[in-house]
C-alpha cells in the first residue's frame, strides 16, 4: 500500500526558530534559500559569510532594529556559515543558535534541514509521569548516539521507562561531562550528527522508552562563548557568578533565547521532557513559570511532556501546576550520610539526625522546608511541601553530580556495605517518589565517573589546579600531595576511566571492565529487575493520587533511635503501601508488622524474621494491602544477594 503524502509530512518535525538559520523553499522545487537572523547590539554592521565548495561569499545583513540583523541567501542544507562582525576585518563568530557545529565551537555553523529526517515512531505520545523510572546516562562515555541506541534494549529490559541524557549541546573539544557547553541548540559533533540523535530517540520510542534531556540555562562554559563580545546586554553587570557575569533574564531577548531552546528540543527532536539544571542560579522564578506555561500551551493534545527541576532553593510552589517534579537532593543527602557517615561539604546539613530527615522526605517531600541550613550561612531554605504528591520528587542514590563532583568519582558501591546499599536501593525503587538511576548502577558498578574536559593551554591548567584547590577544605585532602593525585580533568585517561565497557550484544551484560565480577553483576541486575517488576505491576499503576500516611523512626533495644524507619502511603485505589528500612548491622525490635502481603524483601527470608518480631539487619521490606493480583503469587520477589567484592 502506498503511503499518503500527508502521512509522510506528519513524520517530519521542525521548530521554526525566530533567529539563526532557517531553511526556506526546501520542499517547493525552487532553489533552496536560507534566512539568517542574528542579534548583535554591540555592532552597527554584520555580514554572513557562506562557504560554497572552495569559495566564501559574504552577504551583508540588513539592520532590523534593536540590534537585530537579517539576510536571505541562496544556499541550502549543508552550507557552512559564520557571522562577520563590523566589517571585512572584524571577528567571525558561529551562530549562537547553530543547529550543528561540524568543526567544534570555534568553527563554522552548518545549515540543517530538520525535516530531512523521517520519524518512524511519529505516533508516539510519551508516557505518564507516574510510570517514570529514569536512567541517567552520558552519551559520550557510552560511545555516541549510535552506541547508546544499541544499549537501549538492555536498558528497557531492566524495567526503566525513560532515559535522561546529560547535556549534549556543543562544547569545546571531543569530551566533556556536559555542563561546559556554549552553543545550546547544537548537539555536539563528537557524538554524531543531528540525524543520529533523532534515530536514537526514535529507537527509544520504539522500545517504549521516553527520552529526557538535561538543559543548562544558568551559565555558559569558559571556552567558545562569543556572546559577550557582540551582545554584552545578554549578561548582567551587577551579578557575578562562578562562571562570570550572570545571564540577564530581565531582557526579552534572553528569555526568548532559552524559551525557544526548550521548545526546539521538545518539538524538533521529540524529546519527552526537560531536566533544567540548577534553576536556583537563574534567579528568576517568574520566567520559569512563564516557560512551563508556554510549553504546556504549545504541546500537542494527548502528548506527555515532562518538566523537572534541579533547585537548591526547594521552591515547592514551582511544583504546583508548572513543573512535574524536582530532583530530591534532600533524599540523596540524607541517605548518603546514613550509608557512608560522611559529613563534610553539603552533607554537613544532614549530619544531625539524618534518619529523621529521611523520614520527613518520605512523609513530606523535602527535609528542608524553611528551616535554617548550616550550608547556607544559617539562612532559611525551602518551602512547605507536605501538600505535594510523592511523584513531585525524583529520588536517587547516585547521579552525575554526586559521583562526578567527588575528587576520585567514587560510586556508592565502594563507599558502604553492599547489603546496606541494596536496602537503600529497594527503598528508592519502590517508594512512590520517582526513581532515578545512574548508568551502570544496576550492575553494582565500582567504576568511577569523574569530571572530565578537553581544554588546552592556560585554561586546562586553570581547570586542573582549580579543581584540586576546591578539595583543600576537605580533611581527606588537606595534604597537597594527596590533592596532586586528583585526576586531571583534561587527561584522556580520566575520560577512559569514566567510560563503561562496550556492550557485548547480550541483555545479560557480564563484562567485567568496571571492576565487578560477572556473577556479581548479574546478581545486582536481578535485584534491580525484580524490584522494578514489582514497581511496574503493583505500585506505579496506583500512585497517581498517592498520599503519605507518615513515616516513623524505629528504636534499638536500648530505646535509642536507630537508623531505621517505616513509611506508609495511601495509594490511588485506597490500598496501603508500607516500606520498612533498616540501615544498621543489627536486628531491631519490630512488634507492629504492617498489614498486607510482602511484595519485596531484601535480604531473603526477611519476612520470617519479621514474623518473629525483629527487623533484620540491612533490610528493606515492602507490604501492599488489597489484591496484589496473581503476579505476586507467581513471582517470588525475594532476590539474589550479590556477594561482597573481596578483590
Amino acid at each position: 500500500m502506498s503511503e499518503h503524502p500527508l502521512d509522510r509530512r506528519q513524520q517530519r518535525h521542525a521548530h521554526c526558530l525566530p533567529f539563526g538559520a532557517h531553511l526556506i523553499d526546501a520542499a517547493s522545487g525552487a532553489p533552496p534559500h536560507t534566512r539568517f537572523r542574528f542579534w548583535a547590539p554591540a555592532y552597527s554592521a554584520v555580514s554572513v559569510e557562506i562557504e560554497y565548495a572552495s569559495t566564501t561569499v559574504a552577504v551583508e545583513m540588513t539592520p532590523a532594529g534593536n540590534g537585530w540583523f537579517q539576510a536571505q541567501a541562496q544556499c541550502g542544507a549543508g552550507a557552512r556559515y559564520r557571522y562577520r562582525l563590523g566589517g571585512p576585518d572584524g571577528p567571525a563568530v558561529p551562530d549562537p543558535a547553530s543547529r550543528f557545529q561540524p568543526e567544534d565551537v570555534h568553527g563554522p555553523s552548518e545549515v540543517i534541514d530538520p525535516r530531512a529526517y523521517v520519524w518512524q515512531q511519529s505516533q508516539w505520545l510519551g508516557r505518564p509521569w507516574e510510570e517514570m523510572v529514569v536512567y541517567e546516562l552520558h552519551v559520550g562515555t557510552l560511545g555516541g548516539y549510535e552506541s547508546v541506541a544499541k544499549r537501549l534494549p538492555r536498558i528497557a529490559e531492566l524495567g526503566v521507562t525513560a532515559i535522561e541524557l546529560m547535556p549534549i549541546n556543543d562544547f569545546p573539544g571531543r569530551r566533556n561531562w556536559g555542563y561546559d557547553g556554549t552553543l545550546p541548540f547544537a548537539p555536539d559533533s563528537a557524538y554524531g550528527r543531528p540525524e543520529d540523535l533523532k534515530s536514537m530517540i526514535d529507537r527509544a520510542h520504539e522500545l517504549g522508552l521516553a527520552v529526557l534531556i538535561d538543559v543548562v540555562y544558568n551559565h555558559f562554559g569558559p571556552d567558545g562563548n562569543y556572546l559577550p563580545s557582540y551582545a554584552p546586554q545578554f549578561f548582567r553587570e551587577d551579578v557575578i557568578t562562578p562562571w562570570g557575569p550572570a545571564i540577564d533574564f530581565r531582557r526579552l531577548e534572553t528569555r526568548e533565547f532559552f524559551a525557544q531552546n526548550a521548545l526546539y528540543w521538545l518539538q524538533e527532536y521529540r524529546f519527552d521532557g526537560l531536566r533544567i539544571d540548577a534553576v536556583h542560579a537563574i534567579g528568576d522564578d517568574e520566567w520559569l513559570r512563564e516557560l512551563a506555561d508556554r510549553i504546556r500551551r504549545t504541546t500537542e493534545p494527548g502528548r506527555h511532556v515532562h518538566l523537572v527541576l534541579e533547585n537548591e532553593h526547594n521552591t515547592a510552589s514551582l511544583l504546583q501546576g508548572h513543573f512535574d517534579a524536582q530532583w530530591n537532593d534532600d533524599a540523596h543527602n540524607a541517605l548518603h550520610v546514613l550509608l557512608t557517615g560522611e559529613h563534610e561539604g553539603y552533607y554537613r546539613a544532614y549530619a544531625d539526625e539524618p534518619i529523621r530527615k529521611l523520614a520527613r522526605v518520605l512523609a513530606e517531600g523535602f527535609a528542608y522546608q524553611g528551616e535554617p541550613s548550616p550550608i547556607h550561612d544559617g539562612a532559611p531554605r525551602g518551602e512547605p511541601s507536605g501538600h505535594l504528591a510523592p511523584t513531585s520528587f525524583v529520588m536517587f542514590l547516585q547521579n552525575h553530580d554526586q559521583i562526578g563532583n567527588r575528587a576520585f568519582g567514587e560510586r556508592l558501591r565502594t563507599l558502604c556495605a553492599p547489603q546496606a546499599l541494596l536496602a537503600a536501593t529497594g527503598l528508592m525503587l519502590l517508594s512512590p517518589q520517582i526513581p532515578l538511576l545512574f548508568m551502570e548502577e544496576e550492575h553494582g558498578s565500582t567504576q568511577p565517573f569523574l569530571y572530565f574536559t578537553d581544554y588546552d593551554g592556560e585554561l586546562a591548567d586553570a581547570v586542573r589546579e582549580g579543581r584540586r584547590r576546591e578539595f583543600a577544605k576537605f580533611s581527606a585532602f588537606s595534604d597537597a600531595e594527596r590533592r596532586a593525585r586528583i585526576p586531571d580533568p583534561n587527561a584522556v585517561q580520566t575520560f577512559a576511566l569514566s567510560s563503561p565497557p562496550a556492550e557485548n550484544g547480550s541483555c545479560e551484560a557480564t563484562t567485567t571492565g568496571n571492576g565487578n565480577a560477572g556473577g556479581e553483576r548479574d546478581a545486582w541486575l536481578h535485584f534491580y529487575r525484580s524490584a522494578l517488576a514489582v514497581r511496574a505491576k503493583l505500585i506505579a499503576p496506583r500512585i497517581t493520587q498517592a498520599r503519605s500516611l507518615g513515616a516513623s523512626v524505629l528504636a534499638m533495644r536500648n530505646g535509642h533511635e536507630a537508623n531505621a524507619l517505616v513509611a506508609r502511603w495511601r495509594l490511588s485505589d485506597g490500598e496501603t503501601l508500607a516500606i520498612a528500612l533498616n540501615l544498621t548491622p543489627d536486628a531491631l525490635p519490630f512488634a507492629e508488622r504492617p498489614d498486607g502481603m510482602v511484595v519485596f524483601e531484601t535480604p531473603p527470608r526477611s519476612r520470617d524474621t519479621v514474623e518473629a518480631g525483629d527487623l533484620p539487619p540491612y533490610a528493606c521490606i515492602a507490604w501492599l494491602t488489597g489484591d496484589v493480583n496473581s503476579y505476586a503469587l507467581r513471582h517470588d520477589s525475594r532476590v539474589l544477594q550479590p556477594r561482597e567484592n573481596n578483590a
